[in-house]
């Protein structure tokens, strides 16, 4: 045991007992890099719901960007924007599951989950539940505790300085997190985040105060139990301006993400066909080339896809 209560929790929450179908895809994800992955991390809704249908969540904290196999442009791509994403179908234990994975090499992960980062994605993200399904090493398991722990401070801080005087830990949640989602390019609801935090109330109640301790944050509670942090009017509207830079460059940063996925993302046909499989019940076939090149493939899949009536 460390003498950081939030260290703790988090190396609990990382360590939590997966599904074994859930570390065995997690491992073979491991495997395609030649012993350059340090760590790989499942999170999201899945995680949340201890669900394996659907399409499973990881992140795969590499070495170097470059040791994942795949054509060097989209490694060019990775160093400038990450992450790369990729689709994996695979048979685990006898079930059929779907994963999505996203790449990022250790020192990109560190740097999108420090408070001096631009995009708030990472940060946003894994300051969430999330646990490590795979680690190189001891080590590499006290680095995700590390940087997930980074991620946490970085979100608490923002949580003081965007939200309210004082108020309950879950209210500090869920300001920052409608800020996050705002900041973003997303398709959820604007009150996902509400939803998010009351799924896993407790843990957030718990996590705020010990979070605020480890990011210098001084505060008080209130004779209500209400926390106050003790921001001045002065800190707050720099935190405003920070923050106001952040939304502004928020949406463009997702928009060239889901530009540069249109030329790097491993397995889009094949992630694509299981959407319309899921919401059509139909899955065209498809040949070796048209996977190998999705964009070029897709006009003529779509009329494929209009004369079935999958499309309309």
């Amino acid at each position: 045991m460390s003498e950081e209560p939030l260290r703790d929790l988090l190396a609990e929450e990382l360590q939590r007992e997966l599904p074994p179908a859930v570390t065995q895809l997690a491992a073979q994800l491991a495997q395609r890099a030649d012993g350059e992955v340090a760590a790989v991390l499942f999170y999201g809704s899945n995680l949340r719901d201890a669900r394996l249908d659907g399409v499973l969540d990881f992140y795969v904290l590499l070495d170097r960007v470059s040791a994942w196999p795949g054509p060097r442009l989209a490694a060019l791509a990775n160093r400038l924007l990450p992450p790369n994403v990729g689709y994996l179908e695979a048979t685990v234990e006898g079930q059929a599951l779907r994963a999505k994975y996203a790449l990022i090499s250790v020192s990109q992960f560190r740097r999108g989950v420090s408070p001096a980062a631009f995009d708030t994605t990472l940060w946003a993200r894994f300051s969430q539940p999330t646990c490590c399904a795979w680690a190189r090493s001891d080590a590499d398991r006290e680095m995700t505790t590390e940087v997930v722990r980074q991620a946490v401070v970085t979100a608490a801080r923002w949580a003081a300085e965007l939200g309210p005087t004082q108020g309950d830990a879950l209210l500090f949640w869920r300001t920052l997190f409608a800020n996050t989602y705002s900041a973003e390019l997303r398709v959820e609801k604007g009150a996902r985040g509400d939803d998010l935090v009351a799924r896993d109330a407790e843990r957030y109640a718990r996590l705020l105060p010990d979070a605020w301790r480890a990011a210098g944050v001084a505060f008080e509670t209130t004779a209500a139990g209400q926390l106050k942090p003790r921001l001045t009017s002065s800190s707050r509207d720099a935190a405003a301006r920070r923050w106001a830079l952040r939304r502004r460059l928020g949406k463009p940063l997702n928009i060239a993400r889901l530009l540069k996925a249109a030329l790097t993302f491993d397995g889009a046909m094949d992630y694509a066909l299981w959407k319309v499989e899921r919401h059509s019940g139909v899955r065209p076939e498809v040949t070796a080339w048209q996977r190998r090149h999705p964009l070029l493939a897709a006009p003529g899949l779509y009329r494929r896809l209009r004369k079935l009536n999958v499309l309309r």
